[in-house]
């Protein structure tokens, strides 16, 4: 597909395909960051295999750049595409809901009844943003000095907000884990606090990170670095503290806090401007599923990326049950590893040993307008940095690693991940 170098509409846009049943030789649930990384990897092995993505969407979104539109540095519009330009050429848009999933008949079934028959399916819709989880949220998210970075309308607000704000109390969320890019919570908080510093406002905000864990960051390396950034803004850490209710109209957040013992109580806080980050889990139609583990979550093996019960379903990106942080970094590791075990599965690659994903993930964390702290790390928090320690220290803020996040990123998303292009991603086999 001819697409141009900016992300506009292509000179033959692809089309949904409007089908009754049918069945492919490999099925793809989701048409975000890891279908179509997925798609695009498995067709730069085989071009001429049949495929068919799932998604109902529009428009497809470049979600780690949410936390630069929040700081003022990305406009929104970069961070979006129609789903048109990005889906692979030769590929089969259905665009249609999942309803149910089948696995003992192959069969992926749709909101309007159809069946879709596969020989693999990959599943890889993402997660659900539950922002009802929280009382009243929904009702003044993105009025009242109510935002968030998590959600395309709202990003832009955050800016507003900051800028806006010159006194008063700012509160930044955390909710209990898993969630998508678990850095992203205080990534807003750090630009935000940069700019009060550097607009003169800071020492008249008090900030407090109200997060529901028990730790700033869950890979202790990176800690040390983030301290420092945490005592120069003054930021209040309020460890144990889970957002449950938004009152717009008073402007009061209400917590509940967990004790050293165990216990609970109820803390209300007041603030001028509050930076939500919504609870989040496996969609419906996957928790419902045969697919799911207890909690919901896709059930695979944390290295090859196969379900644990059924043989030829695979799941990557943020639906999966593994430990790995769920971020695009994640998924530029895992597209490769599931696109060859997808083929050794149909007996269509020559390479039959299973290869194994290692749980790496990355988290660019924003300290500052300029600087970032650039975690990088496997299974287990493991630190695993890309780059020698002489040209990014990843426990350290580094300038050039602003750069990678603000200049390379994004073109290495569009133009590789989305295209096929495997870089920075060696496959490590099964032994």
């Amino acid at each position: 597909m001819n697409t141009s170098a900016t992300g506009g509409e292509p000179a033959l846009a692809a089309q949904p395909f409007r089908i009754a049943d049918a069945t492919y030789e490999i099925v793809i649930v989701g048409g975000g960051t890891a279908g179509i990384a997925a798609a695009t990897s498995l067709l730069a092995r085989r071009p001429d295999l049949d495929i068919a993505i799932i998604d109902a969407a529009d428009v497809h979104y470049y979600q780690p750049g949410w936390t630069m539109v929040g700081g003022g540095i990305f406009t929104p519009e970069e961070t979006v595409r129609t789903m048109a330009a990005v889906m692979p050429a030769g590929v089969r848009w259905l665009k249609s809901h999942v309803a149910a999933f089948e696995p003992e008949r192959h069969a992926v079934v749709l909101d309007d009844c159809r069946v879709v028959h596969y020989k693999q399916l990959i599943v890889c819709p993402g997660l659900k943003l539950d922002w009802d989880m929280i009382e009243g949220l929904s009702e003044t998210l993105g009025r009242n000095g109510v935002t968030s970075n998590y959600q395309f309308q709202s990003a832009p607000r955050t800016w507003e907000n900051v800028r806006a704000l010159r006194s008063g109390r700012a509160i930044f969320t955390q909710p209990p884990m898993p969630i998508k890019c678990a850095g992203a919570p205080q990534k807003a908080m750090y630009l935000a606090a940069d700019h009060w510093k550097k607009s003169g406002a800071l020492n008249h905000i008090d900030i407090e990170f109200c997060n529901a864990g028990g730790v700033l960051f869950g890979v202790a390396a990176y800690v040390p670095a983030l301290m420092e950034y945490i005592e120069a803004y003054g930021i209040q850490l309020r460890f144990n503290h889970n957002l449950v209710a938004v009152d717009g109209g008073a402007r009061t957040a209400t917590f509940v806090r967990t004790g050293a013992d165990g216990a609970k109580d109820t803390v209300v806080k007041e603030f001028d401007m509050l930076h939500v980050v919504p609870p989040q889990t496996a969609p419906n139609f996957v928790r419902s599923s045969p697919l799911a583990d207890a909690v919901g979550w896709v059930d695979v093996d944390p290295a090859t990326l196969r379900h644990k019960s059924f043989e030829n379903i695979f799941a990557l990106g943020d639906v999966a049950n593994t430990t790995n942080a769920k971020t695009a970094a994640a998924v530029r590791k895992q597209a490769p590893v599931v696109a060859h075990n997808v083929l050794a599965g149909l007996g269509k690659s020559a390479d039959k040993r299973l290869h194994h994903y290692n749980g790496y993930g990355s988290c660019p964390l924003t300290v500052e307008r300029g600087k970032i702290v650039l975690a990088e790390f496997l299974y287990g928090g493991k630190v695993a940095p890309t780059f020698p320690s002489w040209l990014i220290d990843g426990t350290r803020p580094s300038s050039l690693a602003w750069q990678l996040k603000q200049r390379v990123l994004p073109k290495l998303y569009w133009e590789g991940m989305l295209k096929g292009h495997e870089w920075l991603a060696r496959l490590e086999q099964e032994h």
